[in-house]
């Protein structure tokens, strides 16, 4: 058993030492590349919200795909550094907030290609909580979502599976016209992570 828990770790932290080794702020980085080399969200040129965005890996991916065309707007409750990329800003804003859809609006060039969102709950180690807050967040990220992305855009969010996954599934399906859940290599096995795709939004 302890041989086992052993590989477990070892393998976990393939990504983490790969992260430090390719200059990626967290090993989350390689969750977003694995799931946009699938499902083609993100694309030279676009426009990208990055919700829960610190550390800053997900900001780091964003814009080397969009590459000096695209924009990435990362916001975050916490300060994040900041990146040496001009077409790169950052926004301390709580994504729970009555204002935060307008707020991101007036930051960004015009309406967004994909809003991505990796943000994750304080876990306190009671999984129906966790689960409970997870699924919070992930609603307050399709909101902004909603009134953000440009008909046709892009949404990718994370949530703890739990007994409310189906129907955070269902509401973003009415939104969408593509929807599906998925967990990319770079997430722990042992992780309740799954993350939902979601593309062509349908504005009203």
């Amino acid at each position: 058993m302890k041989g086992n828990r052993k590989w477990k770790k070892g393998k976990a932290d393939y990504y983490y030492s790969l992260a430090k080794k390719e200059g990626y702020r967290s090993r989350a980085a390689y969750k977003l590349m694995q799931i946009n080399s699938k499902y083609k969200l993100i694309r030279r040129g676009d426009v990208v919200i990055d919700l829960g965005c610190a550390p800053g890996g997900w900001l780091q991916v964003s814009r080397r795909i969009v590459g000096r065309e695209g924009f990435v707007l990362g916001v975050d409750l916490q300060k994040t550094d900041p990146l040496p990329y001009e077409n790169v800003k950052t926004l301390i804003l709580d994504i729970n907030s009555e204002e935060a859809p307008e707020r991101i609006l007036m930051e960004i060039p015009r309406k967004a290609d994909v809003v991505i969102s990796d943000a994750s709950p304080k876990i306190s180690g009671i999984w129906e909580i966790d689960h409970l807050k997870s699924v919070d967040l992930a609603r307050a990220s399709l909101k902004i979502a909603s009134k953000t992305l440009k008909p046709g855009g892009n949404f990718l969010v994370k949530v703890f599976h739990g007994k409310d996954f189906k129907d955070f599934l269902l509401e973003v399906k009415e939104k969408f016209s593509f929807t599906k859940s998925t967990k990319p290599k770079a997430s722990r096995k042992d992780s309740s992570e799954s993350y939902v795709v979601a593309k062509g939004f349908k504005s009203s």
